[in-house]
């Protein structure tokens, strides 16, 4: 059966990353890449996210997928794929605008799989902590620990979005309830694998803390974050301590997270507790984190299309058995997987 791909954002950083991946391991698709600009191919379609005018290429080549890689921050193209039965892939959505997303398609009546994903990480963390534990209401608390490289390739995408959130509080959860907290604050020593080690981490919002809290049930999670510079990372807590990023103006916020290097290592670990004590789970991306990301949107692309998966709402992760998604990551070549007792 021929299937018509289309990635809107295509033309990103991680749209460019999914159509590479996409296209090298499922050659017989047909991928088509949506941008504001359009292209000079017929494959390139002029899609822009804040004018639905511009959608009805999407039924014109008679799309299956749309995969998205750009924040539609006003959910047009949910919408849109709601209305004309149409498969859905979001890869973008920070928290908030993921809880109002994921809102609106409960509302809606769905004859088609719109599925919603976790834009940091590729939604894959509560799949792997499901990994770690056969049953996630067995899990009193969840820990996510985040490296991140400023030598590593950024797309614009994850410069605003900390320009424009690192100033807003966010929730961690505690004993099932909301915790409101800061980006850059509370730090905790943690001791990071593959030859990282010990480092200072801080307080970060990445939608895994609403998806492990209120679709998973764990009662405790948190996120944290280092960069690969303690200076960064010391500097960054002190500008939130003194709540500098309050007065600065967007545009300088953009300029102080909107560096981006020619790429480097990217590692998360997870930490979870149970009955039998604590487990963790390592994983290390040598080609960072948009490869990582683009790689996961790429794997739950290929099971829309392996298996019948009902009409439904989902998180990226109920796609998947998790041992089975675990494997999948291990065999490509730039990831690595730890689980330790």
């Amino acid at each position: 059966m021929e299937h018509n791909i289309l990635i809107i954002g295509g033309n990103g950083l991680v749209g460019k990353t999914i159509a590479r991946i996409l296209k090298s391991r499922n050659p017989q698709l047909n991928i088509f890449i949506g941008g504001r600009k359009g292209g000079k191919t017929n494959k390139d379609l002029k899609i822009d996210v804040t004018d639905p005018n511009t959608f009805q290429a999407i039924s014109d080549k008679k799309i299956d997928l749309i995969i998205l890689s750009v924040n539609d921050k006003t959910d047009h193209v949910l919408q849109f794929a709601i209305e004309n039965k149409i498969d859905y892939l979001d890869i973008t959505k920070p928290t908030p605008d993921l809880v109002k997303a994921y809102s609106i398609a409960g509302k809606k009546e769905v004859n088609s799989r719109i599925v919603f994903s976790s834009g940091w990480m590729g939604g894959i963390v509560p799949g792997l902590v499901n990994v770690l534990s056969n049953n996630s209401i067995d899990v009193q608390e969840a820990k996510l620990f985040v490296y991140y490289s400023v030598k590593d390739l950024a797309g614009e995408s994850s410069a605003h979005f900390m320009a424009e959130n690192v100033a807003v509080p966010f929730y961690r959860y505690k004993n099932d309830r909301p915790v409101k907290i800061r980006h850059f604050l509370d730090t905790e020593t943690f001791d990071f694998s593959f030859g990282v080690g010990k480092r200072s981490a801080y307080n970060f919002d990445v939608p895994d803390l609403y998806i492990l809290n209120k679709i998973e049930r764990i009662s405790d999670v948190s996120v944290k974050m280092t960069y690969n510079s303690k200076f960064i990372t010391w500097l960054l807590g002190g500008f939130q301590y003194l709540r500098i990023f309050n007065i600065l103006s967007l545009k300088e916020r953009r300029m102080i997270f909107g560096s981006s290097g020619n790429g480097d290592q990217s590692i998360f670990e997870i930490v979870i507790k149970n009955n039998n004590g604590y487990k963790k789970l390592s994983l290390q991306s040598t080609k960072g984190q948009a490869e990582l990301t683009a790689l996961s949107a790429v794997l739950h692309t290929e099971e829309l299309l392996r298996n019948p998966h009902e009409s439904n709402v989902y998180f990226s992760h109920q796609l998947h058995e998790p041992l089975s998604l675990m494997a999948q990551l291990n065999a490509y070549e730039t990831i690595n997987i730890n689980v330790t007792q």
